[in-house]
């Protein structure tokens, strides 16, 4: 089946729209997927075929996420791209239930990372850990994009195309410089694949499998556990909860917030006011 003009309009709107790479590709992959159980355009679609496509959807064992996001696909482009909002105002998209995201203590941290085998992965992911940046960013980092003047790395289009900062330290930056030095990478990349161009996300990933098995630590790590422990720890040590949002590069304090349910040191900090009582 040929790509229809309303989803070949879809995906331009979308990046439009500046919705991540995945997210376009997660939410075009659902349309095409309602098109082929529609036979025809979803222009031509009636209120009532969505209504059966919803119920397909429903009767399938999929999460509260994935229903979601088959149902923003929806919204998405009858509400925006084929300017037919009242075919789906009836959708509400349900809301996934927030998981307390587990987390590596620094002992763990340390012992991850002395699990690695070459001085590459072990670089980049101690620059995960330092900086809590998603691995999509830090595969595609540039050496210009370290300032050493100013102690920070400039990460460029980052999640929604949005530019921001973090924090680069002395010891990050010793490590880096090391590396560099030691690897001499194919420009522009500070991490590069064999071929040359960006590191790849994956091969990345089944690095940090091969180091946490090594390791030893008996917990099935990922990449964002890194970056999940970069929160924990810097708020266990005090920081401030607004910086580490603009750290994180989170677009809401919400989404950061989440950290202080997995911070019990934080907790158990706040002085209780009967402790001010007389015995």
């Amino acid at each position: 089946m040929a790509v229809s003009l309303s989803l070949s309009r879809f995906a331009g709107d979308l990046q439009m729209a500046n919705r991540a790479h995945k997210t376009i590709q997660q939410y075009v992959a659902s349309v095409r997927r309602f098109e082929e159980f529609l036979g025809h355009d979803p222009c031509d679609a009636s209120q009532e075929s969505v209504r059966r496509w919803v119920d397909v959807l429903r009767q399938q064992a999929i999460g509260a996420s994935r229903l979601a996001l088959h149902y923003s696909a929806l919204k998405f482009l009858y509400a925006r791209t084929l300017g037919q909002p009242e075919k789906v105002a009836w959708i509400t998209v349900p809301k996934a239930k927030a998981h307390l995201p587990s987390t590596l203590s620094q002992a763990e941290v340390a012992r991850l990372l002395d699990g690695f085998t070459t001085t590459k992965y072990r670089t980049f992911f101690t620059l995960v850990y330092a900086t809590g940046l998603r691995i999509n960013e830090a595969c595609r980092l540039e050496t210009r994009d370290i300032d050493a003047m100013q102690q920070v790395i400039h990460v460029r289009d980052g999640k929604g195309g949005k530019d921001r900062m973090v924090p680069m330290g002395a010891k990050l930056y010793r490590a880096l410089r090391t590396y560099y030095k030691h690897m001499q990478p194919p420009k522009p990349w500070l991490f590069a694949s064999k071929s040359g161009g960006p590191l790849c996300a994956d091969t990345a990933r089944r690095a940090l499998l091969c180091a946490a098995a090594v390791s030893g630590i008996g917990k099935f790590v990922n990449p964002h556990l890194l970056r999940h422990a970069f929160a924990t720890h810097l708020l266990e040590s005090g920081e401030d909860l607004r910086k580490i949002q603009v750290v994180l590069g989170h677009a809401s304090i919400t989404s950061t917030q989440i950290y202080t349910q997995v911070a019990p040191g934080q907790i158990a900090a706040v002085r209780s006011p009967l402790e001010d009582l007389p015995e």
